[in-house]
């Protein structure tokens, strides 16, 4: 049975409060009551009904405000454009829009008009952009988009992309839907695809998950039995995620919606470049409910000074998720220690687990216990498939949300008992039907009574799930199943190295008949040592945490390992650039460059003859 190191934990807190039934290698959450939306266009008509509001924030902390009632006015105008354009119930429409009213108009105009919304990832990376378009042009091919719909400067950059896929519709300017002074809304259906998401990625390309309107519900409804919010208004939350991800649209937009709160917006580009604008945003608005992966708390550690924090309060933040990457205990641990000058609670942190299959959440630690930890001895662990007590600590991730069901499998699909690790299995009403017309990967990873291959490894405890890694970046170093995080985690203190920028994978070395630990680690922007030096203390670092010595330590520069649209870093595509050759600097950026892309763009768009 592959095992792995794990690198996130569950906790037992539901068995005492009988909220989780609990048998071998099954856990079960409670029931999931009824939604109070069958489908989102519902949930947007209640929300507009109220004073609460959508507010986007900007570089210089300036707020647009949209009532739910403008947004949603918006949004007929921009289903009435779409359906003139030639758009009709059941079509794809993919959006490629940062954060902004824009993606409003266009996501809800399209659920609106009884078409399926397609979220797809803007160009932000520009230094990678072909790689972008290359990937642009296979989702829209594969979730057979109809059109699709962004702003006159992205459609520049996004030609290559456009004439290849070749959407039968074309493309539209968001600014253009609007111009129109007539309203259109189809009818609801809860059997209806509410969404085509592409999963992030990490290991394959991405897949375009299908969700209907009743997964939406479900899956909002369990959010919200997990965070019950005071009645009445003023309840808002704050989110920078990115909205073409299942945590920033699902567990933040479209849950503001079935809530009938508040929702403020920080544009993720804004937050990675001043991470104070997040706590900032919570504090000036009282946000309730904010998730977030754990790397957003290591930043804000890093490059938030005291000085910016001048009136800040966190108090009020309830719900400090923790989710989209394995969890960091020392991050988590030192945000809780650090920000507590401010109110922050480290009560409030909540560390979850999910996937975009499961529409978003599979389990959530219970409210009000902050973060646990377990000990366990990693090498037995690694070389025995199973757990003892030991010093290396980790992170609970919860128990399944409610109408959810989990269990941990061996290779053959037996249950395996408490404390061994093995396949995580999730079934719950919010599991995806199967991917958008891909049989043969929805039989991959759907079973004939609704389970649903996570492609996680994990274990369950004391009521709990431990989701140790993927199951497809085992390294096996002699006979031993290592989780890659065991390695990466030991060089993020390495002075010299861009902190969180590694990855360890196992390969088959020219001289070696055996597997061996490969290890590709990008330098720090600034620099400048002895590259001999800088190796050595990388293999030492890991050797001495985990008495494994790497056989190879590639120094990279900035940029150089891809990564998915959510930010991942993708190990197997990193072999793979690796053995071939491929890995480098992202090509440099600037106006030049930016104009010969724009200039490139309107020469495909021109030979497409489709798109004036």
């Amino acid at each position: 049975m592959t095992a792995a190191v794990p690198v996130g934990i569950g906790s037992a807190a539901a068995l005492a409060a009988g909220e989780a039934m609990m048998r071998s290698g099954s856990l079960a959450g409670p029931r999931l009551p009824p939604s109070p939306f069958a489908t989102v266009g519902e949930a947007l008509a209640a929300a507009a009904g109220t004073r609460e509001r959508l507010v986007l924030v900007d570089a210089g902390e300036q707020e647009q405000v949209f009532s739910w009632a403008e947004v949603r006015s918006r949004a007929r105008r921009a289903a009435a454009a779409l359906a003139r354009m030639g758009v009709i119930s059941g079509d794809r429409v993919a959006i490629i829009l940062p954060t902004s009213i824009g993606f409003m108009d266009a996501f809800f105009g399209a659920l609106l008009a009884g078409a399926t919304p397609v979220p797809l990832y803007p160009p932000v990376r520009l230094g990678r952009l072909d790689e972008h378009l290359r990937a642009t042009a296979r989702m829209i091919k594969a979730a057979g988009a109809a059109v699709v719909v962004t702003d006159n400067r992205m459609r520049l950059l996004l030609g290559p992309a456009l004439a290849e896929a070749r959407p039968p519709l074309g493309s539209a300017s968001v600014d253009d839907l609007l111009r129109i002074t007539s309203e259109f809304e189809a009818p609801h259906d809860a059997e209806a695809l509410a969404l085509i998401q592409f999963s992030s990625g990490s290991t394959v390309d991405p897949k375009p998950v299908a969700l209907r309107q009743r997964h939406i519900a479900a899956q909002i409804t369990a959010l919200m039995e997990e965070m019950p919010l005071p009645r009445g208004e003023g309840n808002t939350g704050v989110s920078w995620l990115p909205l073409y991800h299942d945590m920033g649209l699902i567990g933040c937009l479209l849950s503001a919606l079935y809530y009938r709160g508040s929702l403020v917006l920080v544009p993720p580009e804004l937050f990675l470049a001043r991470p104070v604008l997040w706590l900032r945003a919570l504090s000036r608005h009282r946000g309730l409910i904010s998730p977030a992966p754990s790397f957003a708390y290591s930043l804000c550690l890093r490059r938030v000074r005291d000085e910016d924090l001048v009136g800040v309060d966190l108090s009020g933040w309830e719900h400090a998720l923790c989710g989209a990457e394995p969890v960091s205990l020392p991050a988590l641990r030192g945000f809780a220690e650090r920000f507590a000058r401010w109110g922050f609670r480290k009560e409030a942190l909540r560390p979850v687990y999910g996937l975009a299959e499961a529409s978003l959440a599979v389990t959530f630690s219970p409210a009000g216990e902050g973060v646990r930890a377990i000990g366990v001895d990693p090498q037995v662990l690694a070389a025995e498939g199973h757990v003892v007590p030991g010093e290396h600590e980790l992170a609970s991730v919860g128990r399944p949300v409610a109408g959810f069901e989990v269990e941990v499998r061996d290779e053959e699909g037996h249950r395996l008992p408490e404390r061994h690790v093995g396949l995580v299995f999730a079934r719950g009403p919010s599991v995806m039907d199967g991917y958008y017309r891909a049989p043969e990967a929805t039989a991959k990873a759907l079973d004939g009574e609704g389970w649903l291959d996570t492609g996680d490894l994990g274990f369950l405890a004391d009521g709990a799930l431990y989701v140790t890694g993927r199951a497809k970046d085992v390294v096996i170093i002699r006979g031993a199943n290592h989780a890659p995080q065991a390695f990466e985690a030991c060089l993020l203190d390495v002075e010299g190295l861009r902190e969180g920028c590694a990855v360890a994978l196992g390969f088959t070395p020219p001289e070696g008949a055996e597997e061996a630990l490969l290890v590709l680690t990008e330098r720090a922007r600034d620099e400048r040592g002895d590259d001999a030096a800088l190796e050595a203390r990388a293999r030492t670092a890991i050797a001495e945490a985990t008495g494994v010595r790497p056989h190879t330590v590639v120094l990279l520069p900035p940029g150089a390992l891809p990564r998915t649209s959510s930010g991942k870093l993708r190990r197997r595509e990193a072999l793979r650039r690796f053995l071939a050759g491929e890995l480098g600097a992202p090509a440099p950026t600037g106006p030049l460059r930016l104009a010969l892309a724009a200039a490139r763009g309107a020469i495909a768009l021109a030979r497409a003859r489709r798109w004036p």
